[in-house]
């Protein structure tokens, strides 16, 4: 009898909860405020760096913690005017300022396994030239087919298209991961394996053998459990309109989602790559331009 009673309050506090304008305002505010302090520590982190060794130009790690700034800062943004957001017509307008900060997430991140092959190919001794087009092409396939799939969705907004595009972001046509977040799980995997390897040539008594090793162990599962979680709630998303997260009110859904795929994978990588380069004329510093 208690449990039967208990199932029935919940959806009950659930549903309140879910359709309190207060609760809702409260979660986004909150999801603007935890936005906006990753984003705050991006930007110090690229002054510190930039301080650090300001002779060396934007190389790519001062690039990606100015992308984490411009990220998870538009986020915060889009949070703290999240009620408006649902108001702008076309409605093809609020996919795309919802969305595109998650493009923009895949772009940072990408360009973290790009820092780390640059890393790799520059110990070994091997030509970088590769990596940059291999990067834009990589980036441009995947912006060109979400920029078709808007389009196409804004001339013909049928529900077939919508649970196409949301699957598209979620990495899971059908059943199976689709190729953009397939590719970025096989890329950090791929880069790791390559720099485990190359640090495992080296002395045991090595200096930061041990520390570069986790470092990159840490990211690479940080990474791949944030775009895993990605996947399923997204497919989920598609599908099950009990699960849908550009709507106002599954706020509670909303909190966890971003918290967990964006914001803690977010701020756990900026804390574990917080150290920064030696000064110039201590030690040798090969810049990743």
């Amino acid at each position: 009898m208690a449990a039967s009673t208990a199932t029935a309050v919940a959806p009950d506090w659930w549903n309140d909860v879910n359709n309190s304008p207060m609760w809702q305002d409260r979660t986004f505010h909150a999801l603007a405020v935890l936005y906006g302090a990753v984003s705050f520590v991006a930007l110090v982190q690229l002054i510190r760096i930039e301080c650090r060794v300001p002779e060396y130009g934007w190389t790519t790690q001062k690039v990606f913690h100015f992308m984490n700034f411009i990220v998870n800062g538009v986020r915060s943004i889009v949070f703290v005017l999240r009620r408006n957001v649902q108001l702008v017509q076309p409605e093809i307008f609020q996919h795309v300022l919802i969305d595109f900060p998650g493009l923009a997430f895949f772009t940072t991140y990408a360009l973290l396994v790009l820092f780390w092959a640059e890393i790799y190919y520059q110990a070994r001794a091997m030509s970088t030239d590769g990596l940059r087009p291999a990067f834009y092409t990589i980036n441009g396939v995947v912006y060109a087919i979400q920029i078709i799939l808007w389009l196409v969705l804004w001339w013909k907004p049928v529900r077939a298209m919508v649970i196409l595009s949301k699957m598209f972001f979620a990495g899971m046509p059908g059943w199976v991961c689709s190729y953009w977040v397939l590719v970025v799980v096989i890329l950090f995997i791929a880069c790791y394996l390559m720099l485990f390897l190359m640090l495992q040539r080296f002395p045991v008594e090595s200096k930061g053998r041990r520390k570069k090793l986790n470092e990159v162990g840490y990211v690479t599962t940080i990474c791949f459990s944030g775009f895993l979680i990605r996947c399923v709630m997204m497919c989920l998303n598609a599908f099950d309109k009990e699960a849908d997260l550009d709507v106002l009110n599954h706020p509670i859904l909303n909190f966890f989602y971003y918290l967990l795929v964006e914001i803690v994978p977010s701020a756990l990588v900026l804390f574990i790559l917080r150290k920064l380069p030696p000064k110039r004329g201590i030690t040798q510093y090969h810049p990743i331009h």
